[in-house]
């Protein structure tokens, strides 16, 4: 009936807002008419999905808060292809990839800024604000003179809403290939209305009558109004903050329950005795059931993540179903642990009322004034005053003392997304050694491309061709474990292996790991390492701490690289592990060259990431021969012989004859400095014979130098093999 009819009175005094305030001194006096009942609030939800449904309402926001959103508008699927070549051989494949254009509302609230983005529980937007996959994001606050979005402008043309009054977020061409290639489920932590502070009732409700000094809203750092009647938010609020409503000459005036500022005023004394015990028997007649202890209160858990929380009032535990308060809010485990501790306390006190009979009130007493009796202690509620023929009598409600110092409390464990920043691309493109049984006429050309952290999702690569960017392909989100010798590396003559060599090597990322073998591995080709120009092997890898790394046990001048082990390396000379995160690269658009250029653009690259092509004709160029020997004939002529090597063809077997993988068997040898020789001889076999004389003319006329010979190949020529100095 109360509820009734102040709804009614409320109204015709303040409006709608009028109405719901009303709505909620009702409430509260029928509660403590008829008994206690329980009051439908806004219902706490845990974390929904955005959805696009007619009629959805956009909740107002006030605080911090995270929220799934309303879908207002979106395009189809954008459909794209791409032929990928097979890593090592295997057929290239055509991949799809789809991405989307979508606009998302937050709140029907201005919103000071967005935070991070979540999208199928991973983070889409991290604390830096940078997004983990391709696309671009806008984000409109939710003002009056907010422009058109430029992508929905184009889209729908001169009719293009603007969806003012509303904070929204549009992306632009999403990625959606770590999602299942469709638009994910998302949520949005936001900050609106003074989000880096709490939540006043001025916030929430700025038509109402509030004190000059009302403080904000105990603990709640965040609050949500998904709409409905106002006096249900109001009430759940009331639950567990409690709320002054109260009607007089200003109007209807709304307030949070506290103690005024300075001296308590003090009651007069009652009148007779006889009135008092009638107006005490009339309170207790009204009081009825004491109301229930609430137990626990649910909440939005800032320290989780916005993850809906519970926090239990201590010494509250009954037996049966216990009273747990839903409020839309969020807060931290402290303070929700705080207020549910206050709601408890103030629920064994409530049940205590006084009617206080007064023969003259004094005007600072109004309904919601906190006052002392002169014979009792603590502090009591003005809930109303009522006039009787015999004086005024006031009806009071004993307030909780105070529960004591704030308890300590546990969020729970939280296991939150990495937030990793999006790194910049590291690239490296390269020549290697073949493999045996790899085409002897393909070139094996690869990028390498890598990350300082997890965060990084792939790259686009290009051919650098001129002033033009030609497609490569993408490179995958698995990085390549790559790196830079941090110590020189010495030379060594390639023969056996050193057990006692070291190689220290820093990876561009301390996340990366290498891994140790056993000899029978290194003979199967583990553990495999381009430094340079050269392919080592190595037995250990242990750890130093920031990506470094120390290999011990090293096997050099693997597939024919002896020339580049018999040099060593220098600090800082690149070092890529070799395994299957290598891009093979179209050798049309990446030819053999030393003047090749790739390049690779990322999400985090700001500009397109240039690597030149290292060891340019590696693969295809013979290997070196080896053994040289001389044989003496009685007159004086020396034939010069040596062993020719294949290209992958690097298991000597015994009584099997090394193929000779070049289109021809050809050789080229020559007197003096290899680049600039003083003669030379094309021989088709691997001897060349030399008589004194011949020996003697080269001398005479030259002077000292080496004789030496290399192997003609289809596209290129081996490494010089030393046969002899002439002297």
């Amino acid at each position: 009936m109360a509820t009734l009819l102040l709804t009614t009175l409320g109204t015709a005094i303040g409006g709608p807002l009028g109405g719901a305030i009303g709505g909620l001194i009702g409430n509260q006096i029928d509660a403590r008419v008829f008994g206690p009942k329980g009051r439908e609030g806004p219902r706490l939800k845990d974390l929904t999905i955005s959805t696009s449904s007619y009629g959805q309402p956009i909740p107002r926001q006030f605080g911090r808060m995270r929220v799934a959103g309303s879908v207002i508008w979106s395009t189809d699927l954008i459909e794209s292809k791409q032929k990928q070549k097979g890593r090592k051989g295997q057929p290239s494949t055509t991949v799809y990839s789809y991405s989307a254009s979508f606009a998302i509302a937050l709140s029907s609230t201005p919103v000071d800024r967005l935070g991070r983005i979540w999208a199928d529980g991973n983070l889409l937007r991290g604390a830096q604000e940078d997004l983990k996959v391709g696309g671009t994001m806008r984000f409109y606050r939710g003002f009056g003179d907010d422009p058109v979005d430029p992508l929905i402008a184009a889209a729908k043309g001169p009719l293009a809403p603007a969806f003012r009054d509303c904070a929204y977020v549009v992306f632009e061409n999403l990625e959606l290939g770590d999602y299942g290639n469709r638009i994910p489920a998302m949520s949005f932590e936001i900050f609106a209305d003074g989000g880096d502070e709490t939540v006043s009732l001025a916030r929430l409700v700025p038509a109402a009558v509030l004190p000059p000094s009302e403080p904000p809203l105990a603990q709640t750092r965040g609050f949500a109004d998904e709409g409905g009647a106002l006096a249900s938010t109001l009430a759940a609020i009331d639950q567990v903050i409690p709320l002054v409503c109260a009607s007089g000459h200003e109007g209807l005036t709304l307030a949070t329950r506290a103690l005024p500022e300075g001296e308590v005023m003090t009651l007069p004394p009652q009148l007779a005795r006889d009135d008092r015990e009638r107006d005490e028997n009339r309170v207790r007649q009204r009081a009825g059931v004491p109301a229930r202890t609430p137990a626990a209160l649910r909440y939005y858990d800032e320290e989780r993540d916005y993850q809906t929380g519970v926090q239990r009032a201590s010494g509250t535990r009954e037996a049966g179903r216990e009273l747990m308060i839903d409020l839309p809010a969020t807060l931290t485990a402290g303070g929700a642990r705080q207020l549910a501790n206050d709601s408890a306390n103030r629920a064994r006190w409530q049940h205590e009322t006084v009617t206080w009979r007064i023969g003259e009130l004094d005007p600072r007493l109004t309904p919601g004034s906190i006052v002392r009796q002169p014979d009792a202690p603590g502090y009591w509620l003005l809930r109303s005053w009522e006039w009787l023929d015999r004086g005024i009598a006031l009806e009071l409600e004993r307030l909780a003392p105070s529960g004591g110092a704030p308890r300590a409390s546990d969020p729970g464990q939280n296991l939150p997304p990495t937030d990793l920043p999006i790194p910049a691309t590291t690239l490296a493109a390269f020549e290697v050694p073949p493999e045996a049984g790899a085409n002897p006429a393909q070139p094996l050309i690869f990028a390498a491309a890598s990350a300082t952290n997890s965060a990084w999702r792939g790259a686009a690569l290009y051919a650098v061709q001129g002033t033009a960017l030609v497609d490569l392909g993408k490179t995958g989100s698995q990085r390549a474990v790559t790196g830079v010798l941090e110590a020189p590396l010495g030379p060594s003559p390639a023969l056996l292996f050193e057990p006692g060599a070291e190689a220290i090597v820093a990876l561009v990322a301390a996340d990366l790991d290498l891994a140790e073998t056993d000899r029978d591995g290194l003979t199967a080709g583990a553990n495999r390492m381009l430094i340079g120009g050269e392919l080592v092997q190595f037995l250990h890898a242990a750890p130093l701490g920031a990506g470094r790394w120390k290999l011990a046990g090293l096997l050099r001048g693997r597939g024919g690289t002896e020339p580049a082990a018999a040099i060593g390396h220098g600090a800082g000379a690149p070092a890529i592990l070799i395994d299957d995160s290598f891009v093979p690269l179209d050798p049309v658009l990446v030819p053999p060259l030393a003047t090749s250029r790739v390049a690779a653009l990322s999400t985090g690259d700001t500009a397109p990431v240039i690597a030149p092509l290292a060891n340019a004709g590696l693969s295809r160029r013979p290997l070196c021969p080896v053994h040289p020997r001389v044989d003496s004939a009685a007159d004086g002529t020396r034939t010069y012989r040596w062993t020719r090597r294949a290209r992958g063809q690097y298991r000597w077997e015994d009584s099997v004859e090394v193929p000779l993988v070049e289109e021809r068997e050809a050789y080229l040898a020559g007197f003096g400095p290899v680049d600039a020789p003083h003669a030379v001889w094309q021989v088709d076999t691997p001897a060349l014979a030399l008589t004194a004389a011949e020996r003697a003319a080269l001398t005479a006329a030259h002077g000292p130098g080496p004789l030496w010979a290399r192997q003609v190949g289809t596209f290129d020529r081996s490494p010089a093999l030393l046969l002899a100095n002439l002297t």
